[in-house]
């Protein structure tokens, strides 16, 4: 064994054993669409005096985080989403109206008198019994009740609040207030009555209350005279506040003083019972794709074949343990991502492969051990481009997703790293370790590389002329494009309503209730407009235009009448401003992930390449939207998800070909190029096709057993992997060959140019030339 091997084998047992610990000590962190609740996207708006910014969205965040902690909602999640928008997540809350209606809600800060103890308990927030009254009996900031005056002066009348530290009077934290002119006469009046009482007297104290309950009651302090009260611009609260107390009093004082009125854009519900058999549907499918691609590889590549299926249960370990470690929230387009990868995982194992067994039948004389490492360094150039374009694709899911959608570029990235680790640090050392045995390079039938695989060897006795006349290829593919064209304009894209605006929601009844006696049913309730069609295992799916928490309310009553018990599966309400925005997100997505893999092959290959792998990835995005048009497919954000993550396939595929003839080429200048071309395709054929099973076997699995959820998201990836296939083969390099026709720059530079003088390489012959000349 080699230094480099054992080093390979001590990093790969580290890394493998930090993540089984990782794995069995803590615990993933599911999104909303996985474990069921709701999730609340709030705009910020401008009011005529004030800008909702990011400083003024911030109050009211903290404003909203004390509403939503008076529901008594297990763990809620409240962040700011840019400069002016608040995100809400509400696990395990399945009917959001009496949360839409607390976040709906004006801020309302006041500040009362304190008129003694109070008679109730600290718990029970209850008016006093005159019902005119605005008197409040309200618990403390230490849950002592207390007896509160009418409301002396609202948040309106703040002019500023601000935390500071008191260093030269030693108070420490403290919170400085100031009022408006008129409210701070207001302000005086009330602290001046309060003087009035004795020190540490309840009624020597004032109370600001937020939403009717108590953030601050501090008592007026002994050198105040009575009658005599604070001026505006000399209040100060102190206390044993730490920085962050202090600052969090501030910004809601300040915040109850000038809220921002918020619009709910986005509201998406999702059952307990949906999340559920999501995450079994998608470990059903992981286990079952992963078990057949490995005894896949295995059957392909033999012993090999079979340390990397072991590479591969490694990769599924650490991937898992790279998400739960780093925090990321695992959400459904995210565990699709996950499953998926493990398929794709393959595809630097496969390369790597099948440059050995061309080095093996191209130099039948070497040893194992320097066909495999020769292998790893010719394939270490097409495994660098290829996993380059798949994270282009995942930056933009993660930069330009919105949501869920986020995750999955997440998982896509955290994968593509993952296999990378799996395929050059522990398959290398595996098979390094079984390289140096006598009886696995003795024996070729056991290693799986020592000969040419079944396709390479149909290729090399059938030797096709491919590209003899190539622009017929090019002829198809623009007919197939006419064909999903025509779709798109007959049957039109079903958007969905992520994508229109509006509001989509799935219900699962007790009895079976037919779409057109739900249909009557909604309608007789006053929803005429309602679309009405089936989802799933005989549940309902329900999509209208305009739809508040009511509607939906009386909408689910409706279909109760007919189908018994109504539980709500799913609901996704977006509003029409966020759906033009998440439509034009969309566009623009699609937009910088063709001008970014652009701008990146042709700064790694000729430009002529890079416009062809382009063409062809574009052929490849117009047929998959069109396949969804004629098939009356929705198009929404995970759809988006799967096309960008077939634009990353298409490109790598087609990297991976006009990698093999940018070598190709500089090895023999002289050699036309459609004979090169053709050569490079018949050499990467297996390569492309082993590791497109790899991926079939997973998206076969999701679409049978992912359910609606997942089905439509493994389908568009179906069908982007077979049109990838083809585009990279029969559309990139037909388009290359025209391009290059007219193009004036020499051949790519000999490989290996600048060894010393006087040593010249043999010249390799490729696996496909006998040998014979004229």
């Amino acid at each position: 064994m080699t230094r480099a091997t054992a080093v390979r084998a001590v990093l790969a047992v580290a890394v493998l054993l930090a993540s089984v610990f990782i794995t069995l000590t803590m615990s993933p962190r599911l999104g909303l669409d996985l474990q069921g609740g709701t999730r609340i996207v709030l705009q910020a708006r401008d009011t005529a005096t004030v800008e909702a910014d990011r400083e003024t969205t911030d109050r009211t965040l903290e404003v909203l985080r004390q509403r939503i902690d008076s529901l008594g909602v297990a763990e809620p999640t409240l962040t700011r989403s840019g400069e002016d928008r608040i995100i809400v997540e509400l696990p395990d809350v399945q009917d959001p109206r009496q949360a839409a209606e607390v976040i709906g809600r004006t801020a309302q800060l006041t500040f009362h008198a304190v008129e003694g103890p109070g008679t109730d308990q600290p718990e029970e927030k209850t008016p006093d019994t005159d019902p005119d009254s605005d008197r409040l009996t309200l618990p403390d900031e230490q849950g002592r009740s207390l007896a509160l005056g009418e409301p002396r002066l609202s948040g309106a009348g703040v002019e500023d609040a601000t935390a500071a530290f008191d260093s030269q009077g030693g108070a420490g934290w403290t919170v400085s207030l100031e009022f408006r002119k008129g409210a701070g006469q207001d302000w005086k009046k009330l602290t001046g009555e309060a003087a009035c009482h004795p020190a540490g007297d309840d009624r020597r104290r004032v109370a600001i209350v937020l939403d009717e309950k108590v953030i601050s009651s501090p008592q007026v302090d002994p050198s105040v005279g009575c009658r005599v009260g604070l001026p505006s611009g000399a209040t100060q609260i102190t206390g044993s506040f730490s920085a962050d107390e202090a600052r969090d009093l501030a910004l809601l004082i300040k915040g109850g003083a000038l809220p921002v009125p918020v619009e709910i854009v986005e509201q998406r519900t999702v059952g307990p019972t949906l999340g559920a058999a999501a995450i079994d549907a998608s470990a059903q499918a992981a286990l079952i794709g992963a078990a057949a691609t490995a005894l896949f590889i295995t059957v392909v590549y033999r012993l090999f074949g079979a340390l990397a299926a072991v590479a591969l249960g490694a990769y599924g370990v650490i991937s898992y343990a790279a998400l739960v470690a780093l925090g990321v929230t695992l959400t459904l387009p995210g565990l699709a991502g996950f499953v998926l990868a493990i398929g794709m995982a393959v595809d630097a194992n496969v390369l790597v492969f099948e440059r050995a067994r061309e080095e093996c039948a191209d130099r039948p004389t070497r040893s194992l051990r320097a066909a495999l490492t020769t292998g790893f360094q010719k394939a270490w150039s097409a495994v660098a481009d290829s996993n380059a374009t798949t994270l282009i694709a995942a930056g933009l899911l993660f930069f330009l997703g919105s949501g869920p959608v986020k995750g999955f570029g997440v998982t896509l990235a955290i994968g593509v790293v993952a296999s990378m680790f799996s395929a050059l640090v522990i398959a290398r050392a595996f098979t390094e370790i079984a390289a140096n045995s006598r009886f696995v390079s003795d024996y070729r039938g056991v290693n799986g590389i020592a000969r040419p695989g079944a396709v390479r060897t149909w290729l090399v006795r059938k030797d096709p002329k491919l590209f003899r006349r190539s622009a017929r290829w090019l002829v198809v593919s623009a007919a197939l494009v006419v064909v999903a064209v025509a779709g798109i304009v007959v049957r039109g894209v079903d958007l969905g309503v992520e994508f229109t605006g509006g509001r989509l929601v799935e219900y699962s009844t007790s009895r079976p209730v037919d779409v057109e006696t739900a249909r009557d049913s909604i309608a007789a309730a006053g929803f005429g407009d309602a679309e009405v069609t089936t989802a799933g295992d005989g549940d309902l799916s329900v999509r209208t235009g305009k739809l508040d928490n009511d509607g939906e309310h009386a909408l689910r009553a409706a279909l109760a009448e007919e189908g018994g018990e109504t539980t709500k599966v799913r609901d996704e309400l977006i509003g029409p401003s966020l759906g033009d925005e998440l439509r034009r997100n969309a566009l623009i997505a699609l937009g910088v992930a063709v001008a970014v893999q652009l701008a990146y092959l042709a700064v790694r290959f000729r430009w002529t390449f890079a416009v062809a792998s382009v063409v062809a990835m574009v052929h490849d995005v117009i047929l998959v939207v069109g396949a969804f048009a004629w098939l009356g497919r929705p198009v929404d954000g995970i759809f988006l998800a799967a096309l960008l993550t077939v634009i990353g396939y298409s490109v790598n595929d087609s990297v991976v070909v006009f990698d093999r003839v940018r070598e190709l080429w500089g090895a023999n200048r002289r050699t036309p190029l459609d004979t090169i071309a053709r050569r490079a395709v018949l050499q990467t054929v297996p390569r492309t096709v082993n590791t497109g099973m790899g991926a079939l076997f997973i998206l076969a699995a999701l679409a049978v057993l992912g359910g609606d959820s997942l089905a439509d998201f493994a389908l568009a990836l179906l069908i982007g992997i077979v049109v990838g296939t083809w585009s990279s083969v029969f559309t990139a390099v037909p388009g290359a060959l025209a391009l290059e026709r007219s193009a004036k720059a020499p051949p790519p530079p000999v490989p290996g140019k600048g060894a010393p003088r006087g040593k010249t390489r043999a010249a390799r012959r490729d696996p496909l030339d006998n040998g014979a000349r004229v």
